[in-house]
Formats: structure tokens, sequence, C-alpha cells
């Protein structure tokens, strides 16, 4: 097939994400497997206009700002007469409304939406903004294309905005079981780990909240806060002000055998967010032998099977959190049920299958068979 992808960014783009993880390894796979695979999304500093990622043709058009608006003008100049076999759209923040000029067959990739947690992140005008035009595609979307979701919870937000079942196929964000592997031990004093974009709505203020009470049970506990994000100076505020920032370290960006090293070392990891998609963070930790405790929220319930492969906890909740990393620190045998649970669980996702169930509703909606 031709596929053309759009998405705000691709994997070389410095504020990639998850989204991005998620699309590089399914569709690497599916234009190793021969079918030609285009990607537009938006420009960085010094970023070149075109270039081929494993495989995958890149077209960079307008930067980030601004590329919902770009897109089409660029679609329709540049893209429309390459004829191709389907267009998906990896909706993401701000949508595309891409069945109002494209015409070709159309898919959707979701993570999970923002609904009102978007108020959680921004200023009201701007939240307003990506609340109402979520609202607004969610209602032609649900007409015209399938959407692949990437856990059970966002199947739930899409069936309750209106989506027929037969329209959703659930297709969950693995983890490269090549890197991702355990550690020869872990560290000798507890290590907790929270890893991931710093934004408003990761929460990871509730982390910090959560340590003094750890730190008064366990002096040498180390807290590591890994990753970057504009949440990242208030945070160290919030570290100040409680009085650990002698035992949180906050790294900044960390490279990927770097975050290898950190989910190999750690005792736990923990995940605080709002609400997520998915929790990649979680199944990444596991797949290192290490347990997680997230919030009991959409996206991680979904990753953490409580009391087997980790525990959750009350989203916001410091105290219980607190208790939770304080049991797992304190219990070597829990740790370890709970560390080989995670290995078990890990192995059940391979992005090998994500990209043949992708390329099968793919076909599916190209009206290709095999």
């Amino acid at each position: 097939m031709n596929i053309l992808v759009v998405n705000w960014q691709d994997i070389r783009n410095p504020l990639s994400g998850g989204a991005e993880v998620h699309f590089h390894e399914i569709f690497s796979r599916i234009a190793r497997a021969g079918h030609r695979v285009t990607l537009c999304c938006s420009s960085f500093p010094g970023s070149p206009a075109e270039e081929t990622i494993d495989g995958i043709s890149v077209i960079r058009s307008g930067a980030r700002p601004v590329f919902n608006c770009v897109f089409p003008f660029t679609y329709v100049a540049r893209l429309r007469r390459r004829r191709f076999d389907v267009v998906v759209e990896d909706l993401n923040k701000v949508p595309f409304f891409t069945p109002l000029y494209v015409r070709r067959p159309l898919a959707g990739i979701a993570h999970h939406l923002f609904g009102k947690s978007v108020f959680r992140e921004a200023g009201l005008l701007p939240a307003l903004y990506v609340y109402c035009l979520e609202r607004s595609a969610l209602a032609l979307y649900r007409r015209t294309m399938p959407f692949m979701v990437v856990s059970r919870s966002t199947e739930e937000e899409f069936l309750a905005a209106g989506f027929p079942p037969g329209r959703l196929s659930v297709i969950h964000n693995c983890v490269d079981h090549a890197r991702y592997t355990p550690g020869a031990a872990k560290s000798r004093d507890p290590l907790v780990v929270c890893i991931g974009r710093l934004k408003k709505y990761k929460s990871v203020d509730t982390f910090l909240a959560a340590l003094p009470s750890v730190i008064a049970r366990f002096p040498a506990v180390n807290a590591v806060v890994a990753g970057e994000g504009d949440d990242l100076e208030r945070l160290r505020g919030i570290a100040r002000k409680l009085g650990i920032e002698r035992s949180v370290r906050f790294t900044g960006y960390v490279p990927e055998d770097g975050k290898v090293d950190l989910l190999r070392s750690a005792w736990c990891t923990v995940a605080t967010s709002l609400k997520e998609g998915w929790g990649l963070t979680v199944i990444e930790s596991n797949a290192c032998g290490t347990p997680s405790i997230a919030a009991d929220v959409p996206g991680l319930r979904d990753a953490v099977r409580e009391g087997e492969t980790g525990l959750l906890y009350p989203y916001g909740d410091a105290a219980a959190l607190g208790e939770r990393i304080a049991r797992l620190l304190g219990d070597g045998a829990l740790r370890a049920r709970l560390g080989a649970g995670a290995l078990r669980w890990a192995g059940t996702f391979n992005w090998d299958d994500a990209a043949e169930k992708t390329l099968a509703v793919l076909s599916r909606a190209a009206g290709i068979t095999s």
C-alpha cells in the first residue's frame, strides 16, 4: 500500500514523546514489509524539509504552533496527487479535520482524548480552543473514519463520544524487547524513579508531596525525576519548599541508554498523570523487571495489573502514594513477586504484532483484501 500519515512531530523532533515512539515503531515495520509510508509533520529548528528515517519518507511543513493550519494546504498542493491508498490522522492534541478535504480512504490513531483535562494543563482560552476543536472533530470523525486506540480506557472514551463499536480497534502500545531488558542488580540504596514529560497534567507534584513520608521511613532513599518540560522549574521549587532537594535529583532529558539503566536499577517506578492513553513508561519499566506504582486513571489502570505487576493509588492522593512506595521499599518479597509479574506482563506486548494489526485495519479501510 501507499500510506500517508499526518502527525504533529517525528521521532527526531526534540519534543517527541510516546505518540512519536508509537508511530515510528509501527510504521517503520510496515515500511520494512514493503509498503510505502510517508509522514507529514511539523518542522523544528535545524530540521531538513525532507528526509528518510528507517524507510519512512518524512516531509516537514510548517512550524509546530501553526502546523494544523498549514497541513491542509500542504496536502492539497503537494500530496493529493500522490494517490495514497489510505490517509492516517494521528489525533494528538489539536485535530486536523482530514475528512473535510481528503478524498481518499481515512483512518485514525488516538492515544487518549484530552476532554476537560486540558484545562489542567493550559490557560482558559487555549484550553477552551483545544476542547472545542476536539469535540467538533469527534462529531465529524465518528461518521467518517475508523480509529485505532491504544487502550480499553481510550476505547471507552470514544464509545462515550458516540463512536460505533465496529469503528474502533484496540492496538496497545508495546515495548522494544531488544533494548528494555532486566539488569544485573538493583541499586544498593532504595531508588524510586518518575520518568516522562514534565507537564502539569502529569502531576509529578504528587510524587514530590509523597516523598517526605517515604524519606522519614527510609532516609537513604533516592528519588529521580527524569525528563524535561515546562513544569520543571515549578517542580524544583516544590522540592525546595518541601525540604527534600537532597533526596531528589532532576536529570532533565535522559537518552535511551540512560533511561534503560535507570529503569533497571530502580526499586520501583511511579506514574502520576491525570490520564494517559496507555502507560508506555510503565511497560518499559516492567520489561526491565521493575514494578510500577501508578494513579488509578484511564490508561495507567490498563497498563498496571493491581497486585500482580504493580500497585494503583487514588489520583492526586500523596499520602496513599507515599504509603504504597514505602510498602514496596520495605517488602523485598513483594518487590520480587511484582517484578516477576511485571516482566511476564511486558512480554505480551510486541511491536511486530501491533504493526500487523495496524496493517490489517488500514487494509480494510482502503478496501484491500488479501
